[in-house]
C-alpha cells in the first residue's frame, strides 16, 4: 500500500463514463512508450493483502488477470488471492521475478492512500513505485512503471482506514484495471504483431 496525492492527467476516476476504455488508453500509452526492444516478458506484480480490505486492490486485481491473461505469450502475474504478494514476502518475489524471467518489464499495482476527493481514482505513472509508504514500512521500490488505485483517506490511522474501506470500491477498482490492463495488452500485442509483419515484408 502506496500513498499518493500528487495527481495529473495520468488518472481516471473509475465512476467516469467509459473509465475502462480511457484507462486503458493510458496503460497502452506508457506502456508503448516504456517498453523496449531489450525487454523479452511483461510481468504484472500486484501487491497487497486479502487480510485488509483496503489493501487487497493488488490480490483481488492479480486474481481476475491471472486467468484471462494466459491467453498471452510472455505475460506473467504475481500476486492473486491465493497467493497474495505482500510485505514480508516482496523482496523474495523481487528476486524470485529477476532470476525465473528474461528481461522482464515489471507493471507493479498497489493500493494507495490519498485526500478525499480523489479516493476512487487509478492512475498510471513511469518507473517503480514504493510499497509500503502510507502505512510507514520500508519495502524495496519495484516495477518499470506503476497502477495505483486510492481506495481511502490518508494521512491517520492507516491501519484502521484500510481495514474500514469499503470492498465495493476495491472490487469496481479492481475489475477496471484488469479490464483495461486486457484490452491494453491486447491492442499492445496486435500492434507489435503488425510491426513485426511489416519488417518481415520489407
Amino acid at each position: 500500500m502506496n500513498l499518493t496525492s500528487n495527481l495529473s492527467n495520468n488518472t481516471i476516476n473509475i465512476d467516469s463514463p467509459f473509465a475502462t476504455s480511457y484507462f486503458s488508453n493510458m496503460f497502452l500509452s506508457y506502456l508503448k512508450d516504456n517498453y523496449t526492444n531489450n525487454h523479452d516478458e511483461i510481468v504484472l506484480l500486484c501487491i497487497g493483502t486479502d487480510r485488509s480490505t483496503g489493501d487487497s486492490l493488488g490480490p483481488l486485481t492479480g486474481y481476475k488477470m491471472k486467468k484471462v491473461l494466459s491467453r498471452f505469450d510472455n505475460v506473467h502475474v504475481y500476486g492473486t488471492l491465493d497467493s497474495p504478494v505482500h510485505a514480508k514476502n516482496l523482496e523474495d518475489h523481487i528476486n524470485s521475478i529477476s532470476t525465473s524471467h528474461k528481461n522482464p518489464f515489471v507493471i507493479a499495482i498497489d493500493a494507495c492512500l490519498g485526500k478525499v476527493d480523489r479516493v476512487g481514482y487509478l492512475t498510471v505513472s513511469t518507473g517503480p513505485i514504493k510499497p509500503g509508504a502510507g502505512v510507514k514500512k520500508n519495502l524495496p521500490p519495484v516495477g518499470d512503471m506503476h497502477i495505483t488505485g486510492i481506495v481511502n483517506l490518508g494521512g491517520f490511522m492507516e491501519y484502521i482506514v484500510l481495514q474500514n474501506t469499503r470492498l465495493s470500491l476495491v472490487m469496481n477498482m479492481a475489475e477496471t484495471i484488469s479490464s483495461a490492463v486486457y484490452f491494453g495488452l491486447w491492442k499492445f500485442q496486435k500492434e507489435s504483431e503488425k510491426k513485426k509483419g511489416q519488417c518481415n515484408f520489407s
